[in-house]
């Protein structure tokens, strides 16, 4: 049950003000600080910041009626520290937007893109981060200066992106996005990018978090990449037709450096996948295809390979480029997990659900594609395979769930959960709170852009999650988790998996794994209690 508002809690409606999401997670942090403060939130006024509220104990009436252009202070404190705990927060928040605005440092920064190209005739590449409705002009700009751009930017109409990459292709250039979250190229990691060496794949992935997990095992399995291109997510519809994908594959079929080739992609529009396996068939060097989640594939020969997961595509691109350093393990080994987790009898009969809680969208989409296949019950998620498993309301848990928190919903005034874990720190404590809660499943995703030490907040935060587990429900949920990274990432990939083991968690190889072993738990748990009835 959510916890009522206490006489303590009070909020501050700041109507028709936007500030940078970064800040306010950062004034939400400094808040928290405050001397007399228990609990804090600095966000805007969206119905899912309105259920994250109410699952916090932070909602009152006046925040209820805030719309999503209202900016939310929510304050539980002691009544005496509830006056100056608001009035540090403006404080703060002025204090951050003039930082951005540079009236602070008073330093000069450039202010325009054509600025920006004059003081750096070398340059070829433009990074877009910019309010949607910005977004397309900004990159004409870049393309017309013969700039490649990664359009980190969303919100971006669909005939936008058409007339984008028509113009990008038509000249040589390279249009990445929208919504491209990660590139590596030439070596330089882009937006969310790991640290990787360099080797013979190419890697083409309309799925940022995609592109990291298959980048990141093959580094794992001693293989680097010469290039790694997103094309954002809406490069395989019928309307785009696969415009970047197809470009950045023959850029790489080209490639003398590229021996191997990797596509991923979700399910592609049938007409589109047609295309790309043509042009992928065209070309002597192996090239692997994982169309994550497409149920119907044609029969690939020749060159081409099919992989099920991004697990499995990393392993066969390893295993083209000739990689010594492939575990002997097989995928299917997960299933003497179960017997070693489950010894304890730490689950009881109620226990019954996974509650998947992701920052990358294709992790969330792979361990739904998983799951289709090994679990009898329907798994729902805000970001389903099929609409129909689309969650009633993305804020509360039932049954199987797979949540992407990076999904727009939860987005809008507040930082991507690789970059701020507070989100899925305070829905990991509302799936405690249910007692038919048999595993929590995490995604933590490292490399440039991600939270510095991600461990070192989900770790603790772990700890008093099961804590609080056993003082509501009498029992603990199991923990499971994988880490996206490398042991070169500022994160470090070893330090992170270690901080996560000392706080409870089971750490697996990959998301396909920690899937994988959810679903074997589960399913174990379901046999024993029938065998007990």
């Amino acid at each position: 049950m959510c916890a009522l508002p206490s006489p303590n809690i009070h909020t501050l409606i700041k109507p028709s003000q936007y500030y940078d999401s970064v800040n306010l997670m950062l004034a939400a942090r400094e808040l928290a600080q405050f001397p007399g403060v228990l609990d804090a939130a600095v966000v805007m006024g969206t119905e899912a910041n309105k259920g994250i509220l109410k699952e916090a104990g932070l909602l009152t009436a006046e925040a209820q009626a805030a719309t999503a252009n209202d900016l939310i202070i929510a304050v539980r404190a002691a009544l005496a520290a509830i006056g100056p705990a608001l009035a540090e927060a403006e404080k703060i928040l002025q204090k951050k937007q003039a930082t951005v605005s540079g009236t602070a440092a008073g330093e000069f920064r450039l202010k325009t893109l054509r600025s920006a190209v004059k003081s750096r005739p070398d340059a070829n590449l433009a990074v877009i981060s910019v309010a949607g409705r910005y977004a397309a002009e900004e990159a004409w700009q870049a393309l017309y200066q013969g700039l490649h751009v990664l359009l980190f930017s969303d919100n971006v109409s669909l005939a936008d992106e058409i007339a984008l990459k028509k113009y990008a292709v038509e000249h040589g250039l390279l249009l990445m996005g929208p919504g491209a979250g990660t590139a590596i190229l030439n070596g330089a990691a882009l937006g969310f990018a790991n640290v990787v060496p360099a080797g013979p794949v190419g890697l083409v992935s309309a799925a940022g978090t995609g592109l990291q997990e298959v980048s990141t095992l093959l580094a794992k399995n001693g293989v680097g990449l010469t290039q790694g291109i997103g094309t954002g997510g809406r490069d395989l519809k019928e309307e785009v037709g696969g415009l970047m994908m197809l470009a950045g594959l023959k850029a790489l079929q080209q490639d003398p450096a590229t021996q191997v080739i990797v596509l991923v992609s979700k399910p592609p529009a049938e007409s589109v996948a047609q295309k790309v396996l043509a042009q992928a068939a065209a070309s002597p060097k192996p090239t692997i295809v994982c169309l994550l989640g497409a149920q119907a594939v044609p029969e690939l020969g020749g060159s081409l390979r099919l992989a099920r997961t991004l697990e499995e595509a990393a392993i066969l691109g390893a295993e083209a480029a000739g990689s010594k350093n492939i575990p002997a393990t097989s995928p299917t080994l997960a299933a003497v997990w179960p017997a070693q987790v489950l010894g304890s009898g730490r689950l009881r009969p109620t226990q019954r659900y996974i509650r998947g809680l992701f920052s990358g969208g294709t992790l969330c989409y792979e361990a739904q594609v998983i799951w289709r296949d090994l679990l009898s019950e329907v798994v729902l998620s805000n970001a389903p395979l099929r609409k129909e498993d689309q969650m009633p309301d993305s804020t509360h848990s039932q049954g199987h769930c797979a949540v992407d928190l990076g999904e727009e919903e939860f987005t809008v005034g507040r930082p991507h959960p690789m970059i701020d874990n507070d989100l899925r720190i305070r829905r990991m404590m509302q799936e405690a709170r249910d007692p038919s809660t048999a595993v929590i499943l995490l995604d933590v995703v490292l490399g440039y852009g991600a939270h510095p030490d991600p461990a070192a907040e989900l770790g603790p935060a772990v700890q008093r999650a099961l804590t609080l587990a056993s003082e509501v429900c009498g029992s603990q949920p199991l923990v499971i988790a994988s880490v996206t990274g490398t042991e070169q990432d500022p994160q470090c990939l070893s330090r992170q998996v270690h901080q996560l083991e000392q706080a409870g968690v089971i750490v697996c190889d990959s998301n396909a794994e920690a899937a994988r072993l959810a679903a074997e738990i589960v399913k174990e748990a379901d046999a024993g209690i029938r065998e007990q009835q």
